[in-house]
């Protein structure tokens, strides 16, 4: 069962960039980029620089797959998947993120 939460309005978002909510207790880092208007949802925590920072990092396409790359260590992590780019065995949880009217809702308990 899908247990989603409100988390800001659509106009609170930085486009092309990153911000950061705290979703049932988690560091949650939002990403809406345009021009497709697509919203992304993953861990805020970068798990090379042990910090909560992706939501800070610089959005960038690679090969067309969207990434943020860290602040930190300049790790890319693929938006879509988690997975990290410069070491595939590095996986950060991606949640289920969706667009409810001018609201925007994740679900961080269902990330797969």
């Amino acid at each position: 069962m899908a247990e989603w939460q409100d988390v800001c309005g659509i106009a609170d978002l930085q486009t092309n960039s990153g911000v950061c909510a705290l979703v049932d207790g988690q560091q949650v880092a939002i990403f809406f980029l345009l021009p497709a208007q697509t919203c992304y949802a993953i861990s805020n925590f970068d798990p090379f620089g042990n910090a909560n920072v992706l939501s800070r990092g610089l959005i960038g396409d690679i090969n067309g797959q969207p990434v943020v790359v860290s602040p930190l260590y300049k790790h890319h992590f693929n938006l879509q998947t988690g997975v990290c780019l410069e070491d595939d065995s590095i996986k950060i949880p991606v949640y289920p993120i969706r667009l409810n009217q001018t609201r925007v809702e994740v679900n961080v308990r269902e990330a797969p």
